[in-house]
């Protein structure tokens, strides 16, 4: 079997072109997406399709400032994940992308993800792998010597860029004074937060700079993890990927981090691997609830 290693998609959004197919799949429905890690990341383009975006992550106040932000989000809970309020066979779409390695009890989280699965959703799961040289590294150095890798973009920008929307009913924007951005536990302060009264349409809306959410990694957290994860629950790999995001924006080639991402694979005797970074998968849950991978 051919071991991909790059997504077969012009631009890198497999996930958004997945969903689109997945639409028209499915064209006299409205699409309902569950926005897992809805505190940093980006949602989903399905273009002009009718959709419904819920949105879940943990709390904190900056994962709750960026939340209250998103255009995108017609309804957001944080809180504990394996508690927010998760309908059964209510969501198309789960879309989780820097996640599961950030998150502990993972695999009780992504049980509750594909109880709220309809049969034939899709799971979109993008991930820092743990057994890799980086994913080693990533929660074994000093906070201070570590990077993820990912990109955040600022609220109304692409890929936010859709018809303007906020978030409906309790979860009304909430713009935080720059005491209360603190750090979450284990993370690094806030670097800057600008605030503005609330935002006429002219008027730039708060921007919360901060390092990334850390990783825990539990098992699950890896390519062999998810792999077991998904025969053991029945579900479906349908296309699975690595990448080097991470690596690349450390200067991969170039710096000590590629050096020293070389060095644990060495010693390890590859166990760890130096090849990637992150892993990609879009999972399928069965229409047949009995149906097994073989």
């Amino acid at each position: 079997m051919t071991d991909l290693r790059t997504s077969p998609v012009n631009g890198g959004d497999l996930f958004s072109e997945r969903a689109r197919q997945y639409a028209l799949e499915n064209p006299l429905q409205r699409i309902h997406i569950l926005e897992a890690g809805c505190g940093w990341g980006t949602g989903l383009d399905l273009g002009d399709h009718e959709r419904e975006v819920t949105g879940v992550d943990r709390e904190s106040p900056e994962l709750r400032a960026y939340t209250c932000e998103r255009p995108d989000l017609d309804t957001w809970h944080l809180g504990d994940l394996r508690t927010v309020p998760l309908p059964p066979r209510a969501f198309d779409i789960v879309h989780a992308s820097y996640l599961i390695e950030r998150i502990p009890h993972a695999e009780l989280v992504l049980d509750r993800f594909v109880a709220a699965l309809k049969p034939g959703g899709l799971l979109l799961v993008h991930l820092r792998d743990r057994d890799t040289a980086f994913g080693f590294l990533d929660r074994t150095l000093p906070r201070w010597l570590r990077a993820s890798g990912r990109r955040r973009l600022r609220p109304g920008r692409a890929p936010f860029a859709e018809r303007p929307r906020r978030a409906r009913g309790a979860h009304a924007r909430v713009p935080y004074p720059a005491g209360e951005l603190g750090a979450d536990a284990g993370q690094a302060p806030a670097r800057e937060v600008l605030t503005a009264p609330e935002p006429a349409s002219s008027r730039p809306v708060p921007v919360v700079r901060t390092s990334p959410p850390a990783a825990i990694y539990d098992r699950v957290a890896s390519r062999s993890g998810l792999r077991w994860y998904c025969v053991m629950r029945g579900l479906v790999v349908a296309e699975e990927y690595t990448s080097r995001q991470a690596l690349e924006a450390l200067g991969a080639g170039t710096g000590l981090a590629d050096l020293l991402c070389r060095l644990v694979s060495a010693v390890t005797r590859g166990r760890l691997t130096a090849d990637h970074s992150e892993v990609t998968f879009v999972i399928r849950k069965p229409e047949n609830r009995f149906a097994r991978v073989i």
